[in-house]
């Protein structure tokens, strides 16, 4: 792990890292105890509170973060592979992520040096404004299924703020986080102000409750996140979470239906549907359902599941092998109440994948809203498919679940496409598209998909907490 700049160790058992593609061992990796993550909270105090830090110009501390985004370049394919070994995204997908992470660094630094605070309208003799004060120590929680974008968009934009950083990656997934880590000491960062723990959720639940941290962003499942907001409610502490999804992705009888057959399928199958965006419930209307569902099953037939850094690979494997299983029980689930597998619903029968973690493109139909299928969070390459007859009916249904992450729509209407899109309960709307993400436009959930917002401007004041402060004038 990486402590005050230090890499340590501790006396827990390691980490054992498996590559889901071959099911072999990978590495192994310290995993942080109670002591560790004290030391890491009270060395990220004080780094917090050094005056070096705390009142470093923004444009020092944009040529920290930029510096940072070089060096994640510099160094972008033994990163990627790093990803590719632990997780199984095929390397295209690895590759792009890098970029995306730093891209996400240097969009900070531009956001820290150029983001101003507020002179208010006085009601008075006096000058007012609202400055914006760091937190102090902020735990960042990331997830196993795309590690490093989510590590830089909460590790950029809280250090841009002026934070110190404990950064508690999953056991899954532990590498990544420990190279931007040393990437980071490299760009000039002071020690103490990035440390990196990995370890299981033992680990994260001792950061969370830990005295000397005062806000905690985290992304990973709904019920981690609810414990989480809890321990927060009884320190007083801020939270960010980006939680579960159950993402409606819609298709009008008016759609393209070619174009709209290729967004669903990449919506649900890339990553292995390791995506808390995963368009995984398909409402298409009853006109255009036979036709749409046809070219799915076909797109879905023909995409390429291989090992991850094959030429063309389209699928790599689920993300570990307890994951993989717990994927196809959900399909055997599905299938006793009813459901009707359209393609996949098994593992793959090539020899090359039988010692991965792999599992085919699925597409389930003969299902309702209601069933448990539709309304639970697979997170893995499986669709489930459901009708619904007009735009009153399919509002309904879409809302019909406790998440609230995301959504598609495809429709020639734009009069239809506007309401729909301001009807659906869900913090990002895609129209006649799907996927597409950007670090300068806020995401995150309604209802059990979380609290707060990350990326743009206002990602950056997450991690601060305004002050007003009066200057009188009359004397």
């Amino acid at each position: 792990m990486l402590i005050g700049g230090q890499e340590v160790s501790s006396d827990i058992a390691p980490i054992i890292s498996i590559n889901p593609a071959t099911g072999k061992e990978n590495h192994r990796v310290a995993a942080a105890g109670p002591e560790e993550v004290n030391r890491a909270v009270l060395v990220a105090t004080e780094a917090s509170v050094n005056p070096s830090w705390r009142s470093m110009l923004p444009p020092q501390r944009a040529r920290i973060l930029g510096r940072i985004a070089e060096l994640m370049e510099r160094d972008s394919d033994a990163i990627a592979n790093i990803q590719m070994m632990e997780n199984g995204k095929v390397w295209r997908e690895c590759a792009a992520q890098v970029k995306s992470a730093a891209a996400t660094f240097r969009y900070y630094a531009a956001v820290c040096e150029v983001t101003g605070s507020d002179v208010t309208p006085p009601r008075g003799d006096y000058l007012s404004l609202v400055a914006h004060e760091p937190y102090g120590v902020i735990a960042a929680i990331t997830p196993w299924n795309s590690p490093l974008t989510m590590e830089a968009q909460k590790v950029a934009p809280a250090l841009a703020a002026g934070n110190a950083v404990v950064l508690k990656p999953s056991e899954i997934t532990p590498s990544t986080a420990l190279a931007l880590g040393r990437i980071a000491l490299e760009a000039g960062l002071p020690a103490g102000l990035l440390n990196v723990l990995p370890g299981t959720g033992v680990t994260g639940a001792e950061l969370v409750s830990h005295p000397g941290v005062r806000m905690v962003s985290f992304t990973g499942g709904t019920d981690s996140g609810r414990r989480i907001a809890e321990v927060a409610a009884r320190k007083l502490m801020p939270v960010a979470l980006e939680l579960g999804g159950k993402s409606p992705h819609i298709v009008f009888n008016d759609a393209d239906l070619d174009a709209a057959a290729q967004a669903v399928a990449e919506g649900i199958f890339e990553g292995s549907g390791q995506s808390c965006v995963a368009g995984s419930r398909l409402f298409v209307q009853r006109g255009a359902s036979e036709r749409l569902v046809d070219k799915l099953v076909s797109i879905a037939s023909a995409l390429k599941v291989d090992l991850p850094d094959v030429k063309g690979a389209q699928m790599g494997p689920l993300a570990s092998f307890p994951h993989r299983d717990r994927v196809a029980q959900m399909v055997e689930m599905a299938l006793g109440d009813g459901a009707k597998i359209l393609t996949g619903g098994m593992r793959p029968s090539a020899p090359a994948l039988q010692a991965g973690a792999y599992y085919q493109p699925t597409i389930i139909g003969g299902i309702d809203n209601s069933a448990r299928i539709a309304q639970q969070e697979i997170f893995g390459p499986v669709l489930c498919v459901l009708e619904f007859d007009d735009e009153e009916d399919l509002i309904r249904q879409a809302n019909d679940t406790a998440f609230g992450l995301a959504s598609g729509v495809w429709t020639a209407d734009y009069r239809r496409a506007w309401r729909v899109a301001r009807a659906l309960q869900a913090g990002t709307v895609w129209i006649n598209t799907y996927k597409q993400l950007s670090i300068a436009t806020p995401f995150g959930g309604f209802k059990d998909s979380g609290l707060g917002r990350e990326k743009g401007v206002n990602g950056m004041r997450l991690y601060q907490q305004p002050k007003g402060i009066y200057f009188g004038m009359t004397s």
